[in-house]
């Protein structure tokens, strides 16, 4: 008798040859080494001189075994936890984990689907949603608050995650402060600050300015991290005929050597500081002047981005489930089917945006919960078709009457629930009992999703010692508004 081993086939894409890796890679060394960059802070200046870059004008020039001796020194995994202390995210190359993304000005109203200025709740209500969806893996604000206090709303967005989702998250600070802040609240929540380091739940995202700039209030939060062991993305927008070159290649090119800065300096005020490598390359539409959040250039630079963290040995950010479409529409589908479906195609190591309409102006309940059933439905496709004894079914067709079916055979009574993927927000009724139900469409699903979502879902209160740690930061803030 012929015996059958198990057998399951992934498929996989990539943007970019191993030629061509190293022709990218090879022209960011140039741009670093011979451009050089605009370094702003203070402190990183220093850090980068006293390693052995060098001065020319108003430009920093960093010569290639900085390069080398960082990617040496730098993680090639970063476990991240909850915020119980259980390791729930290890990031590293050929994991792919899916989250929100954050600081929207706008979100649509649950009840009336109105554009409108996000609050607070709408942070919190995110990340409850973010905590109930199986396929959502972290959290981060999907809005800045509108009523709370300006230079406030980084700590009160933190705040708001920390209070509606267990889950690990992404989070951003505006200033020094917010860093400030932001790590004494976490380290509370954690225990104290070796076990959030030994035990981190956060992941930290700053940003360079494409191109070649290095502002002071990006680059301190790359060395706080650095000094705290905060893992840390620090992702440029090299977006194609905008802050990068128009040609996908020369975009590349220029957003690995501003995200390699971000790796060296981490790298120089603490070897085997966690790092995620990427950067977010969409186009820069030339009829709109929008940043195309849809585009599928952005899905084939992820594709791209990846290939050269691998290069690197790094985890990957990237990007998926967003869309430039002003409402939950057709087109909101489209793009954001798109862009999950190639993020775990090519294996990205952390995705963001979920739930993002507007070309990232706009956050939506509605759009996150889609997101996640596409993700649900992409992992289906991506776990590929098992090929073993069992699932070749031989004896199941050896018993079949020609013509017959298998409809009652033990063979599909005993695995019909694993073998097929059931939709749990996608309609496959016929249309009469579509119709006698009140023929809703995909949005009105969605918003009964999450209102259920959000009346049923529990977390659990935060310790008294996280919410006196909160209150005293919170309290310290309005005094030095008020004496100000």
């Amino acid at each position: 008798m012929t015996s059958y081993a198990t057998e399951t086939h992934h498929p996989h894409i990539s943007g970019l040859s191993p030629d061509q890796v190293r022709l990218i890679h090879h022209a960011a060394l140039r741009i670093l080494s011979e451009t050089g960059i605009a370094m702003k802070a203070a402190r990183g200046r220093e850090l980068l001189l006293e390693a052995g870059a060098s001065e020319s004008g108003d430009r920093i020039k960093i010569p290639h075994n900085l390069v080398y001796d960082a990617l040496d020194s730098a993680p090639e995994r970063i476990t991240l936890y909850d915020q119980t202390g259980r390791p729930t995210m290890p990031l590293e190359l050929g994991r792919v984990f899916y989250g929100p993304g954050s600081d929207t000005p706008y979100t649509l109203d649950l009840e009336t689907g109105e554009r409108r200025r996000a609050t607070k709740d709408d942070v919190r209500s995110f990340a409850r949603l973010a905590d109930a969806l199986d396929n959502i893996d972290y959290a981060m604000t999907m809005g800045v608050p509108r009523d709370v206090r300006v230079g406030d709303e980084f700590i009160h967005g933190f705040v708001e995650m920390l209070k509606g989702c267990t889950k690990p998250m992404v989070y951003t600070a505006g200033n020094m402060e917010d860093m400030v802040d932001i790590h004494t609240v976490a380290t509370t929540v954690a225990g104290g600050e070796d076990a959030l380091r030994d035990r981190p739940f956060m992941l930290h995202y700053a940003e360079p300015i494409s191109p070649l700039l290095f502002p002071p209030e990006a680059v301190d939060q790359v060395i706080f991290c650095a000094e705290k062991g905060i893992p840390l993305c620090f992702p440029p927008s090299p977006n194609t005929g905008g802050g990068g070159p128009i040609t996908m290649a020369g975009a590349l090119a220029l957003g690995s050597a501003e995200c390699l800065v971000g790796l060296i300096l981490g790298q120089l005020v603490q070897p085997g500081a966690p790092f995620v490598f990427g950067m977010n390359l969409a186009v820069l539409d030339m009829k709109t002047m929008v940043v195309a959040y849809g585009s599928p250039e952005w899905s084939l630079g992820m594709a791209a981005d990846v290939n050269m963290a691998e290069f690197y040995n790094l985890p990957v950010w990237g990007v998926g489930g967003s869309t430039d479409s002003k409402i939950v529409d057709a087109q909101a589908g489209l793009e954001a089917c798109m862009s999950i479906y190639s993020a775990l195609q090519c294996r990205c190591t952390v995705v963001h945006d979920v739930g993002y309409i507007e070309s990232g102006l706009t956050s939506s309940m509605e759009m996150l919960v889609m997101g996640d059933e596409i993700i649900r439905m992409a992992r289906f496709v991506m776990d590929g078709i098992e090929v073993s004894e069992e699932t070749l079914a031989l004896d199941a067709i050896a018993r079949a009457n020609p013509g017959s079916g298998f409809l009652s055979d033990d063979h599909t009574l005993n695995n019909w629930r694993t073998a097929q993927w059931a939709p749990s927000l996608l309609d496959r009724r016929q249309y009469e009992e579509w119709a006698a139900d009140g023929s809703k469409d995909l949005y009105g699903r969605l918003n009964e999703r999450v209102q259920a979502i959000l009346d049923e879902h529990e977390v659990p209160e935060l310790s008294a010692e996280a919410d006196a740690a909160i209150s005293e930061v919170l309290a310290e803030r309005e005094a030095q508004a008020e004496a100000a």
